[in-house]
């Protein structure tokens, strides 16, 4: 299907486009779809570590090793390169929340971002969009239906999370700077939901790994929790999608409030919610699973708090980070599920490619890695 687009749509001009994170999972596809579906001038990709997920060299890509924390190294570049447009995907994982994680999160996604952004206003860029994350309104504890933009921000002390804490805190900071003087750079964030696809080494990695152990017969709850994931290529689409309208805001101070962009948050998700152990199977059945339902067990989801809250005393016991704990209990059996009525309406948002099929391409990919490692 994304083939068939790139042949078919008319091929937008981003000018000068800068990846932040562009070697990561979300980042280098965004810079291949950028290579397949768009115009550019120029793409520079900047990561701390430019070796993985690289382009060949005849795609003209121009990779640099750059910290994000460093303003003054990562302005000079970005005057250097002079990106219209930043795609700023740049995040440690959303791993244990423990000390160690906490500074790294507040340092790469709160002082990062601030630097992204105060280097790309130096620079002159245009526009911004902002790898955010659907977990910014959520307390992961409460259900999620439907849920569009106007639901709250949780911040501070409501947000159990401290990813999705500072996540948060970054996505503000950009949308501030929207528009902010004297500069003329316009930002805009994206909301991901369960990011799955190649180069996933979380959400497939963790349902790979049940299959592998052989717990694939325990269910958690009735399963009557719709869920959303999202395939990464849809992910990348979005945003380049916001930063094409951004550079169309900026030649209008006339968009509809209703119409804009240009500061604003959008959920992207496959616009196709599935049950969380409808979501599980279909992995395990791409990976190789042919049993049917008849012997899957199921656990209520209190036994499985009870049982996650024991695993996590036994690894505090051994001092190691569990890998079973309460909050992987509650996010499968939570339902979780967003409108993307925004982003249909404002970005002109589709997926390109099913969940199904995106199921398939990530299961895959997990399992080359495998053979490769």
């Amino acid at each position: 299907m994304l083939k068939d687009y790139s042949k078919t749509a008319h091929k937008p001009n981003l000018g000068n486009v800068a990846v932040i994170g562009g070697c990561g999972f979300l980042g280098h596809h965004v810079v291949n779809l950028l290579i397949e579906c768009y115009h550019t001038y120029s793409i520079t990709v900047i990561d701390l570590h430019t070796t993985r997920n690289r382009r060949p060299e005849l795609d003209g890509v121009l990779y640099i090793d750059v910290d994000i924390t460093d303003t003054e190294h990562l302005t000079s570049v970005m005057r250097t390169t002079r990106p219209d447009v930043v795609i700023h995907t740049a995040s440690p994982p959303a791993q244990a929340d423990i000390s160690v994680s906490r500074s790294l999160f507040e340092n790469v996604n709160v002082n990062g971002t601030r630097s992204v952004i105060e280097a790309s206003q130096k620079a002159g860029a245009k526009a911004i969009v902002y790898t955010s994350s659907a977990s910014v309104v959520s307390d992961n504890k409460s259900d999620l239906i439907h849920v569009d933009e106007r639901w709250p921000v949780l911040r501070g002390s409501q947000q159990m999370e401290y990813y999705a804490r500072t996540k948060a805190e970054a996505e503000d900071l950009v949308l501030a700077a929207n528009r902010q003087e004297p500069y003329d750079l316009l930002t805009a964030a994206i909301r991901p939901s369960g990011i799955i696809g190649e180069g996933d080494t979380m959400v497939t990695h963790q349902m790979m790994k049940i299959y592998q152990e052989g717990k694939h017969n325990v269910q958690l709850g009735e399963n009557e929790n719709l869920f959303d994931f999202t395939y990464v290529v849809n992910v990348a689409h979005g945003h380049l999608l916001a930063a094409n309208a951004l550079l169309h805001a900026s030649d209008s101070d006339s968009m509809p409030v209703d119409k804009r962009v240009d500061g604003e948050a959008f959920f992207i998700t496959n616009d196709s919610p599935v049950y969380f152990w409808d979501f599980a199977r279909a992995v395990w059945k791409a990976a190789g699973n042919s049993s049917g339902l008849e012997n899957i067990w199921v656990l209520p989801c209190t036994v499985g708090l009870m049982l996650g809250f024991l695993s996590e005393i036994y690894f505090m016991m051994i001092r190691r980070p569990p890998t079973f704990n309460r909050q992987r209990i509650i996010f499968s059996c939570m339902t979780r599920y967003f409108d993307i009525s925004k982003a249909k309406d404002r970005l002109g948002y589709q997926p390109l490619v099913s969940l199904e099929e995106g199921i398939k391409r990530s299961v895959k990919w997990s399992l080359d890695k495998e053979k490769r490692d």
